[in-house]
Order: C-alpha cells, then sequence, then structure tokens
C-alpha cells in the first residue's frame, strides 16, 4: 500500500511518524538532563540509537547500505546533526519543553525560504506569509517587552539554524546515499562527541533505570532521525517541513503534565495549540481548569503543614504534583 503513494504523500507521512516519535524522545531527554550532562546524554543515548540501523542491515540483509557516496557531504552532515543535538539538549536544560521547541521550530520556517534560494524549489508568496506569521509568533513566545534572560533564547534559535542548514544538505544528498548510510554517520559522530566529552566534564553511571530510559530515548532518536531523513529524500523540504509543527501540541500538553509548564493567558505557544485541539477551547478550559484546581489544592495543603514527605505519589497525583512540591519531598521528578 505505501508503494502505491506518491513521493510526497510518503514524505509527508514520514515526517509526521518521524515527528511524533522525536517529541517523546525529546520528553525522555529534557527528563534526563536533571541528572546528565548533554556529553553524557549523547554518549548514553548513541550507544542505543545504532538499534534502528542494526533492523535496517537485518532487513535489508545487507550491510552495504551503510556505506556512503560522497563522505564530505556525509561528514559535513553528520557534524551539523551532532551539533544540533548538543543546541538541543542544552536548549531543553535552560528552557521549559514546549518554549525549547516553539523556538527550535523556526527551522522549517527557515527550511521553507532558504530552500528556494539554495535547492532552487519553487516558494510561493503564501510560504512567505507563513515565515513572517511565524517570525511574529517565536517574538511573542520571547516576550520581548518583558523581563528575563534573553540569552537563553540564542540557544534554541542557534539550534534552528543547526537544524535548518542540516536538512538542506540533507534535501541535497537526495539520489546519492541511502537514509541507513546518512543515519550511520550521524549517529557515529554523535556517540563519538559524547564519549570526548566524558573525560572533561565528568561522567556517572546510570542507573538500571537510567539506562532503560536511554535505550528507550536512543531507539527512538534512531527511528525518528531515520524517518525524517527518509522524508526530506521523498519530498521537496518546503512540502514536509510544516509537518513538523504537529509535534507542538504533543511538547506543550507534555511540558504541562511532567514539569508544570502551566499555559498562561499571554502566551500563545499554549492557547493556539489548545484552540486547535478544540473548536471553541471549551473542553480544553475546563480540563485545564480542573487540574489548576488540583494543583492548588496540593499546594495549599503542603504550606498547612497537611501534607509531609510521607505523602505518596499515586499515577495520577505524579503527574497532576506543582513542582514546588516535589522538591520539598527531594522528588526528582
Amino acid at each position: 500500500m505505501f508503494r502505491n503513494l506518491t513521493d510526497n504523500t510518503k514524505g509527508v507521512l514520514c515526517m509526521i511518524a518521524g515527528t511524533l516519535v522525536l517529541t517523546s524522545q525529546d520528553a525522555i531527554t529534557k527528563w534526563m538532563t536533571a541528572k546528565y550532562h548533554a556529553g553524557e546524554i549523547l554518549f548514553y543515548r548513541g550507544i542505543f540509537s545504532f538499534i534502528p540501523i542494526i533492523c535496517l542491515i537485518i532487513i535489508a540483509k545487507n550491510y552495504k547500505i551503510i556505506f556512503t557516496k560522497n563522505l564530505k557531504t556525509t561528514l559535513l552532515r553528520a557534524f551539523l546533526g551532532t551539533a544540533t543535538s548538543i543546541f538541543v539538549v542544552l536548549s531543553f536544560i535552560h528552557l521549559p519543553l514546549a518554549t525549547a521547541l516553539a523556538i527550535i521550530f523556526l527551522s522549517p520556517i527557515m527550511l521553507t525560504a532558504l530552500s528556494g534560494p539554495l535547492l532552487k524549489e519553487k516558494v510561493g508568496w503564501r510560504r512567505w506569509v507563513a515565515v513572517f506569521a511565524g517570525f511574529l509568533g517565536v517574538l511573542l513566545i520571547m516576550r520581548p517587552s518583558g523581563g528575563g534572560d534573553y540569552f537563553l533564547y540564542a540557544i534554541p534559535i542557534i539550534t534552528a539554524l543547526l537544524a535548518t542548514f542540516r536538512d538542506l544538505v540533507t534535501r541535497s544528498m537526495k539520489g546519492g546515499d541511502s537514509s541507513a548510510s546518512i543515519l550511520f554517520f550521524s549517529m557515529v559522530a554523535a556517540l563519538i562527541t559524547g564519549a570526548l566529552s566524558l573525560p572533561v566534564f565528568g561522567a556517572s553511571m546510570p542507573s538500571l533505570y537510567d539506562l532503560f530510559l536511554f535505550a528507550a530515548a536512543g531507539t527512538m532518536v534512531g527511528l525518528a532521525h531515520f524517518l525524517q531523513i527518509q522524508a526530506l529524500l521523498f519530498a521537496s523540504a518546503s512540502i514536509v517541513s510544516p509537518f513538523k509543527y504537529l509535534s507542538l501540541v504533543y511538547a506543550a500538553l507534555i511540558g504541562y503534565f511532567i514539569w508544570g509548564d502551566v499555559p498562561d493567558e499571554w502566551n500563545p505557544r499554549y492557547s493556539s495549540r489548545f484552540a486547535a485541539l478544540s473548536g471553541d477551547n471549551s473542553l480544553i478550559h475546563a480540563c485545564l481548569s480542573a487540574l489548576h484546581v488540583r494543583r492548588d489544592m496540593l499546594v495549599s495543603a503542603v504550606d498547612r503543614g497537611h501534607v509531609d514527605s510521607t505523602y505518596k505519589i499515586t499515577k495520577v497525583t505524579r503527574f497532576l504534583e506543582p513542582k514546588r512540591l516535589r522538591i520539598n519531598r527531594g522528588c526528582r521528578f
């Protein structure tokens, strides 16, 4: 069935699947930043990122699919991919998940704008309007009129630039290397970079539970990048890149339930996404109101001394507890 689809449709489906998998991996990576530095994450996650590549070799019954026909371009793509991964992790360390991803998602806008002059792809006026609208959206997210450490926003902006040029190089490799080959060299570069950082910044031995998380993140990052590489080989960058924005809804929900990144009435990075999920927003607002009530009750209980260190976390309250309550009880999550 998949073979009968057009290349553009195949590219869109691969991008949607890859984006959702990558967002789940991003959540695990942000979780691990509380305990591990960027180099450790690249290294431990990188070990398991070869699982999808091994599966591809087994399915193809040909180890030569990881060989490259253009070493210089492949190494350039690997360098850009590794640099992007480093800055992604740094973004997650210093900013909320949804905020970091919202700014990083300048990349599809940049990719759409640059695919015309650099890749000779047709970009109409509607896409230029989208570029301008996306720029305004990032200004709203960064809140230039308010306070804050604005230099932190430079991290995801640099990430977006690196991701843009990485995807441009990937698209230029169409008709050359296979997606398995591109992925293999990118994963090797990330693993080596992570390993080189360990003597400099130190390393800690992960627990069995953390190893499981690294295994999940590594497998997902390998699979996600394979799907996104395949998407860019199937279809033009200007067609598939806008579908990366589907992950913003997912990231906002993950950030809210796990880290308590609460939506506010000013910041559109939440309100616009919830509006897209529900026409008049009534259902979403009702759910969020109920969650806010639960969170407020927990905070009040802590302040009055009704909740102490013996308070047990259920599957529900684990996600609904405010961050202050978790810190007071010495919980990492």
